[in-house]
């Protein structure tokens, strides 16, 4: 497992702080932000708040003035004087928020994915019910590994990101039980994603796949285990890695 640079609990009502709870596989949501640079930005940073409160709200923990609570604490162990290329977490159920931060893992070219027979509960939002998940992540070196979720021979996310799938000049996206993420959603608006069942026997007929999230930003698969599936070209990574830098270049710094 990674090692956390900060981890950092407290208490809903009053923002004490308490002994520190990762708030896993309890009923709440969290959100992983990628922190980057000196001064430092938080790459889609209103995307991911507003969407932690969307869920918050669906999972009816949500009160008035938690927003308010989730930025103070974020503010509160953000350092200025620091040079960051981090994942930042936010963890919440009923009674507590959680942060927790440690280094991003660089991606390499050389990057596997292993095909687990598992559906999350409640895909369409970042739940903390990971369990099964963190315990197959926890043994893989995750700059070069990642897990690819199918169900039913369908394949629907990794364990940390989305997937696009490009084949004949198209791009695609499996169409739905995943969680749609803010890097995701932002190349919905940058480039023509079309919905398509991915099935374990279609993975042959792709030129290229690729992971997209706040930790991998995007990120080229070069194999899948136990398949004959094999990376290629790098035609349509190099054009999403620019367009994501585009991103990257246009956020704001952080200032709380």
């Amino acid at each position: 497992m990674a090692t956390l640079l900060l981890k950092k609990s407290y208490r809903h009502k009053d923002l004490k702080e308490i002994a520190f709870k990762d708030l896993w596989n309890s009923r709440g949501v969290f959100t992983t932000m990628r922190i980057l640079g000196k001064p430092a930005k938080i790459i889609f940073f209103k995307d991911h708040i507003n969407n932690l409160v969307k869920s918050l709200k669906i999972y009816k923990i949500y009160k008035k003035g938690l927003k308010n609570k989730i930025l103070k604490i974020i503010n509160l162990n953000f350092n200025k004087n620091k040079k960051y290329d981090h994942l930042l977490r936010v963890a919440i159920n009923y009674k507590t928020i959680s942060v927790s931060l440690r280094k991003r893992p660089k991606p390499k070219l050389n990057f596997k994915l292993h095909l687990v027979n598992y559906k999350r509960i409640q895909p369409e939002y970042k739940n903390l019910i990971y369990k099964k998940i963190l315990k197959i992540l926890g043994k893989l070196d995750t700059s070069k590994n990642d897990i690819c979720l199918y169900k039913n021979k369908k394949i629907l996310e990794s364990g940390t990101s989305n997937l696009l799938f490009i084949k004949e000049n198209k791009i695609y996206s499996p169409i739905n039980d995943f969680y749609k993420g803010n890097t995701f959603k932002y190349f919905l608006k940058k480039v023509k994603i079309y919905k398509k069942n991915i099935t374990l026997n279609s993975l042959i007929k792709y030129d290229e796949i690729i992971l997209i999230g706040s930790g991998k930003t995007v990120t080229s698969v070069n194999t899948i285990n136990n398949t004959k599936w094999r990376r290629k070209s790098l035609k349509y990574y190099r054009i999403l890695l620019k367009i994501y830098q585009q991103a990257v270049i246009k956020c704001p710094r952080y200032n709380g």
